[in-house]
């Protein structure tokens, strides 16, 4: 199978990168800036603002992929990461290919307090999970057959990059620096999510690109903690004192962003071979 995996230079899409060349897939990824950030002949490197109307039609045609995997970030960024996908979708409908594109829970208030499935309806809180919720609606109405999979925070295998993919995720960086006093700031104990490992996450979108599915998916880890509590066990894991990781509430700070969001991901879950694990387990020093 052919794939193309756009953002294929960012933390998820380099675990794809590596998971399809593993499996034997024809790959193809792409880049924002810069130069290509591998020259291995498995891989065939594109550069790609998604911002340009015309190089995304331009990329997929050349490529002509089974299957777009859109692991593209462009935080807040209006143009990238709500209007960038829709480009992408037509693209991919226009060539006959299969998308599959990566979207967030930060589509949620958490104002339900109850999880979400992937019946439930967007409700964002911030400038992100609103670009977020307008690529979802966007990708659906240009490329009705498209998967739209939400996920939570992408925890990796920290410095050693144990599962061989590329070291820390921004979650893992942050816990660091705090326990080392280099950054300021706090890590929320009512800030709940479901966290997701890395390398789970990117053989579950796989297997969803290469099978016949469509609609809205879940990939959220198997287990709801707080931020803090997901600290504690990242710090665990590498050998940091937790003591020093400060704590704070998301509810009296002044940062804007959803408290209790639980990704439901059980429905999605039965149709995979992909086991999403949850964090105590994938975080344990025997994982």
């Amino acid at each position: 199978m052919t794939l193309l995996i756009v953002g294929g230079s960012g933390f998820l899409g380099a675990e794809l990168v590596r998971q399809a060349v593993a499996a034997g897939h024809r790959t193809a990824a792409t880049y924002a800036t810069g130069r290509p950030p591998g020259s291995t002949p498995a891989v065939a490197w594109h550069a790609l603002d998604l911002r340009d109307p015309g190089r995304a039609e331009a990329v997929v045609a050349e490529v002509a992929p089974r299957a777009v995997v859109n692991a593209s970030s462009g935080g807040a960024d209006w143009a990238v990461t709500a209007e960038g996908p829709v480009r992408l979708a037509r693209a991919a409908a226009a060539c006959g290919s299969r998308l599959v594109h990566v979207s967030s829970d930060a589509v949620f208030s958490g104002a339900s307090g109850l999880p979400y499935d992937e019946s439930c309806p967007p409700d964002p809180l911030t400038p992100y999970g609103a670009a977020k919720a307008a690529a979802e609606t966007g990708v659906r109405l240009v490329h009705p057959g498209a998967v739209v999979a939400r996920t939570s925070l992408i925890i990796g295998d920290g410095q050693s990059g144990q599962s061989g993919q590329s070291g820390q995720s921004g979650h893992e960086r942050v816990v660091h620096e705090l326990a080392a006093g280099t950054r300021t700031g706090a890590l929320f104990t009512d800030d709940v999510r479901c966290p997701v490992h890395v390398t789970d996450l990117a053989a579950a979108l796989l297997e969803l690109a290469s099978g016949d599915a469509t609609g809205m998916h879940h990939l959220g880890g198997a287990e709801a903690l707080s931020r803090h509590e997901l600290g504690v066990l990242i710090a665990r894991r590498d050998g940091l004192d937790h003591s020093r990781l400060p704590t704070g509430l998301r509810a009296d700070s002044s940062l804007p962003g959803a408290l209790d969001v639980r990704l439901d991901s059980r429905a999605t879950q039965r149709g995979l071979s992909t086991r999403l694990r949850g964090a105590h387990q994938f975080l344990s020093s025997g994982a």
